[in-house]
């Protein structure tokens, strides 16, 4: 009994009798945290994996060119962007529940959605070929927000919980914007009713050409960001908005960049490159090469600290990475092309 718990199950009918499941501690651990999302381009399709068998479990057609996902804070939706290179202009929405497609979201005048996150009951989302950072509200059905940064291919998305910082890499400007939300209050010549106006405040820190996958430090310090052009990585300091290092990594085509949950370390996935390089965020030094396949794209953190998910797109599988060993785990085939990662924890 060693490792194992008890997971209990009281059934009622005409008498009243027990059923005793025994399951290692892990696995009922895992059946906890949720469900893996994992995009397929080729197939397009959105896969949901078990989080303790990492079986594929469902797979729901989406729309062409599907390119990131993010489930509600329920877990019970998934938002999937529908890209097309900057030219479409949809998002799907997805019922986790009942396992299919609910409705489609045209975000028209606002074209190629990319970047997506969830934060204080809101889907916020990229638009590349409208240079913007965007707003929809599942309460309304409706956008309800938008800006414009005047930035090139504004490409991925941080929003902080209470949705009042956000972060957006800028790829063909080569630069970072932090915007934060001020409050303005209403002039004195204002009705009774006003209410105070969102009033966005942008900061544009230069960074370098290529500089797309990027992920903030747990503690909400720091922003690190890498550049496929360059294959240097650079930092922020989020309290100063002001560049803090430039780390030279050699990682060409770099795609996609996490911090594992503890904050120590630093994955960076390469479209060009066989290697996952993972770096230590304290030194600055690089750990480890994994050859992983012949690139990759998405990479996705389990939030106990246990396991990486990394996309590898050209292999058409989603390598497993064990973060003790840092060493390859297994592989999940999840279909062609594989890309956006999230994870969907039902509340």
């Amino acid at each position: 009994m060693k490792n194992l718990k008890r997971c209990w199950l009281r059934l009622v009918a005409s008498n009243v009798f027990l059923v005793t499941f025994i399951c290692p501690a892990t696995e009922c651990n895992a059946q906890s945290r949720g469900s893996l999302l994992a995009l397929s381009k080729t197939d397009h399709t959105l896969a949901i994996v078990d989080a303790v068998t990492l079986n594929v479990i469902a797979r729901i057609p989406v729309g062409n060119d599907p390119h990131e996902v993010i489930a509600s804070s329920d877990g019970k939706s998934a938002y999937v962007s529908i890209y097309g290179g900057g030219s479409l202009h949809e998002l799907n929405v997805i019922d986790l529940v009942a396992q299919k497609p609910l409705t489609n979201i045209d975000t028209r005048p606002l074209f190629g959605p990319h970047g997506l996150t969830f934060a204080n009951g809101k889907v916020w989302f990229t638009a590349e070929g409208s240079k913007s950072v965007c707003r929809y509200d599942p309460a309304t059905g409706k956008l309800d927000w938008s800006m414009g940064t005047g930035q090139d291919r504004t490409h991925m998305l941080y929003v902080t919980a209470d949705g009042k910082k956000m972060y957006t890499t800028n790829v063909s400007s080569g630069t970072v914007s932090i915007l934060v939300d001020t409050l303005i209050p209403p002039g004195r010549l204002a009705p009774p009713t006003a209410r105070p106006r969102e009033d966005w405040i942008q900061t544009v820190i230069p960074v370098a050409r290529g500089s797309e996958g990027f992920d903030v430090s747990p503690d909400g310090s720091e922003l690190w960001t890498a550049s496929s052009e360059d294959g240097a990585i650079y930092t922020i300091d989020l309290k100063t908005k002001k560049s803090a290092a430039k780390i030279d990594a050699k990682v060409l085509g770099a795609n996609r960049l996490k911090f594992t949950p503890d904050g120590k370390l630093v994955f960076i996935s390469s479209l060009q490159s066989s290697d996952l390089t993972i770096y230590d965020a304290k030194s600055h030094t690089e750990v480890k090469r994994l050859k992983i396949g012949h690139g990759a794209a998405g990479i996705l953190m389990d939030p106990d600290g246990s396991r990486a998910f990394v996309a590898c797109t050209p292999d058409n599988y989603i390598a497993v990475i064990d973060l003790k060993s840092l060493e390859v785990a297994r592989h999940i085939d999840v279909g062609g092309g594989p890309d956006g990662l999230a994870w969907a924890i039902r509340q």
